[in-house]
C-alpha cells in the first residue's frame, strides 16, 4: 500500500430537502472539483462532513459513493468511529470492502476507557482489516488523549500506522513528527507551522473553501520556498482562523458555497450562521485572491 501524505480535505456532507436527505449529486460533484483541485486525499464521515448526525446506513452510501466517485484520482479516507467496539470493527470492514485507503478512529467517547481499553480497541479493529488505520486524537471531545508517548505504543499495534491531531498544540506536531510518526495536522490555523515542522500531511477543513491554495501552500513548502509559501498562508489564515472561531462547520459549508461547491446548510441541530457571522465568513473568502 502506498504511503499517504498530503492534503486531507474532510468534504463537507451535502443536504436536500431541509436537511432530510443525501444530496448525491452535489457531492459527487464536491469531488470532482476537489480531485481537479489535486487535493491528494478526500476524507469522508468525518467531523466535517457532520458524522454525527448521519444515520450508519447514510455514512456507508457516502463511503462506497466516494470511493467510486473517486477511482483511483486521490486517495480515500472513511471515518468508522464507533463507541462500541464491535461496531468500529464493521465499520471499518464496510470501509475497506468498498475500496478505503484507511480508516479514521477515534477512541471509545463518552466515559470511555483509559490507555489499555483505547489499545484493545485499535487491536480488534486492525485484527479484522488489512487498511491502514489513522488514529484521531481530539480529547476535548473524547476525554482521552493520545499523546506521543501513547501513539509511539499505539503504533506497535501492526496497522495503525498514522495520527490525526486535533489538540491544536503545535508542540504535539513537532514531537510526533520528531519521534518518526506519521503526523497529520488537523488544526487548520496551525497549517503552515505543522508542514514547515514535519507534518506528513494536513487534515483540513478549509480546503472544502480553498483546496487549490492549500495544494499550493503543500508545494511551496515541500519544494523550500518558504517565502512564496508564508503569502499563500497570509491569504488563507482568514479562513482558518476563522473555522476554529466560529462554528466550525457552518463556516465551512457557507465558505463552499461561497467558492462554488454547492452543500447546503448543516443539517439541524446546527443551526445556520447570523448575518453578522455570514459577513466574516465574505470577507474570509476575499482575503483568499487578495
Amino acid at each position: 500500500m502506498s504511503t499517504l501524505e498530503g492534503v486531507c480535505v474532510p468534504i463537507c456532507t451535502p443536504f436536500k430537502d431541509s436537511g432530510a436527505t443525501l444530496d448525491i449529486a452535489a457531492f459527487e460533484a464536491n469531488i470532482d472539483s476537489l480531485v481537479e483541485n489535486a487535493v491528494h486525499i478526500i476524507a469522508v464521515n468525518g467531523g466535517t462532513g457532520e458524522f454525527p448526525f448521519l444515520s450508519e446506513s447514510e455514512k456507508r452510501e457516502l463511503a462506497k459513493v466516494a470511493c467510486r466517485r473517486v477511482d483511483g484520482r486521490a486517495k480515500v479516507i472513511v471515518q468508522t468511529s464507533a463507541i462500541r467496539t464491535e461496531d468500529a470493527v464493521e465499520n471499518s470492514k464496510h470501509a475497506e470492502g468498498v475500496g478505503a485507503d484507511a480508516v479514521l478512529v477515534l477512541p471509545p467517547y463518552f466515559e470511555g476507557p483509559g490507555e489499555d481499553g483505547v489499545r484493545w480497541h485499535y487491536e480488534q479493529i486492525a485484527k479484522a482489516i488489512k487498511t491502514p488505520i489513522m488514529a484521531y486524537n481530539i480529547p476535548a471531545y473524547t476525554q482521552f488523549d493520545i499523546t506521543p508517548e501513547i501513539f509511539g505504543r499505539f503504533s506497535e499495534i501492526d496497522g495503525v500506522d498514522y495520527i490525526k491531531d486535533s489538540t491544536a498544540d503545535p508542540s504535539r506536531i513537532e514531537k510526533l513528527a520528531g519521534q518518526g510518526a506519521k503526523v497529520f495536522c488537523g488544526c487548520d490555523f496551525l497549517n503552515f507551522f505543522a508542514l514547515v515542522n514535519g507534518a506528513t500531511g494536513l487534515f483540513t477543513g478549509s480546503g472544502n473553501v480553498a483546496p487549490a491554495q492549500i495544494r499550493k501552500l503543500w508545494d511551496l513548502v515541500k519544494s523550500k520556498d518558504y517565502e512564496r509559501a508564508e503569502k499563500v498562508w497570509k491569504t488563507l489564515q482568514p479562513i482558518s482562523r476563522l473555522l476554529w472561531t466560529l462554528p466550525f462547520n457552518p463556516v465551512a459549508k457557507a465558505g463552499s458555497e461561497m467558492t462554488g461547491r454547492r452543500v447546503g446548510l448543516c443539517r439541524m441541530p446546527v443551526p445556520p450562521l447570523k448575518a453578522d457571522e455570514m459577513k466574516l465568513v465574505e470577507a474570509a473568502v476575499e482575503a483568499l485572491s487578495a
